[in-house]
């Protein structure tokens, strides 16, 4: 057993968080104490203590401010509190926080997200990255557009994949899902899965989906998740009339997926997206976006299409719903292709081996 691991990370509700459980659990297996530092809620949402690492609370809010200042003193204290040897941020704003805190213990920072957007905030973002890259002694970068960036930067940095934690199986059936939304047989569902946030493009799935209404039948498309682009998304789709549901925060997706007919990412931006990885697994048809890292991680088991493209969505979704034959072409190879990555087990031997790269 070596010393503690601290995992910092800001607020989640979805990827970011899953994955640090999923480190939880397996460095807790290797034995290496850990120490979970973040908001309160993600350790609500994510059950951090309850996989056997100690959680303490540390606010680190969305955008870097005088409120830094409180969570840096927190992290000052709580790191040689228990006796932490090695610092691992997850994102931007926990790793400048963790930059700014972290006295002579190594950082390692996951780079999860791409800078995207202009203006003021994409700058001020920009200035963040370079000083957290500069920071940490090693950066992990969840794509390879991530490490290139990071590099360019003047950071060490490699790729590390991030493994979506194993699913459960469903609990409910194909026709018991499709009751939720009063779905007759014959009526195709369209899933998608995520953050509702801009960087999504949830507004290109929900043009597309206004267009559906002319099939027959015409499919019903819901997105789980929650986020801050919730009521300009659901007043959009009741200006188009489109059949789309907001479902808010899910935690059955596993149930969705089996009564899903599609699954679809229309993201500007994604590393290894973990809704890509659970669709494909699932044996779900696939639409995505040709982004980050996401045809890398696909190859040829999904249709991909540019981001922002509303034609080339529209037209994708309608040969799949055509064609019988080609959907359930691309169901045998999610599951084949997902075979070829990394799980949850190379997840954590990839950290601890980085760990030990940095002396931690």
């Amino acid at each position: 057993m070596s010393g503690t691991v601290a995992l910092v990370l800001g607020s989640s509700t979805g990827g970011v968080g899953n994955h640090i459980a999923s480190l939880v659990r397996g460095l807790v297996a290797a034995g290496r104490p850990v120490l979970v530092c973040g908001p309160a809620a993600t350790d609500e949402l994510f059950g951090f203590a309850a996989a056997g690492a100690v959680f303490e609370a540390v606010e680190i809010p969305p955008n870097p401010g005088p409120l830094d200042s409180g969570a840096v003193r927190a992290l000052r204290r709580l790191l040689p509190a228990h006796h932490v040897t090695v610092i691992h941020a997850h994102g931007l704003r926990a790793g400048l926080v963790a930059g700014l805190a972290r006295s002579s213990v190594p950082l390692v920072v996951t780079l999860h997200n791409a800078v995207l957007g202009k203006g003021l905030r994409a700058s001020a973002s920009a200035l963040v990255e370079r000083i957290v890259v500069r920071n940490a002694a090693l950066v992990l970068g969840a794509s390879e557009d991530l490490v290139e960036r990071a590099t360019a930067l003047g950071g060490k940095a490699r790729f590390s994949p991030v493994a979506a934690p194993a699913m459960d199986p469903p609990k409910r059936s194909r026709a018991a899902v499709r009751a939720e939304f009063r779905l007759r047989p014959e009526v195709p569902m369209i899933l998608s899965v995520g953050r509702l946030h801009p960087q999504k493009r949830y507004d290109v799935l929900i043009d597309a989906a206004a267009r559906w209404r002319s099939l027959t039948p015409p499919p019903v498309t819901v997105v789980a998740g929650s986020g801050p682009s919730y009521m300009p998304l659901a007043q959009q789709a009741s200006e188009k009339a489109a059949r789309f549901h907001l479902l808010g925060r899910r935690n059955d997706v596993p149930d969705l997926l089996s009564g899903a007919d599609l699954a679809v990412v229309t993201s500007a931006w994604e590393a290894r997206q973990l809704f890509t990885q659970e669709a494909l697994r699932a044996g779900v048809p696939m639409i995505c976006t040709s982004v980050g890292g996401l045809p890398g991680l696909v190859g040829d088991a999904a249709v991909q299409i540019p981001p922002g493209d509303v034609d080339a969505l529209d037209a994708a979704v309608r040969r799949l719903l055509d064609d019988p034959a080609l959907r359930a072409d691309y169901a045998a190879r999610g599951p084949k292709q997902a075979a070829r990555w990394p799980d949850e087990d190379d997840t954590v031997a990839d950290v601890l081996a980085a760990y030990h790269e940095v002396g931690g």
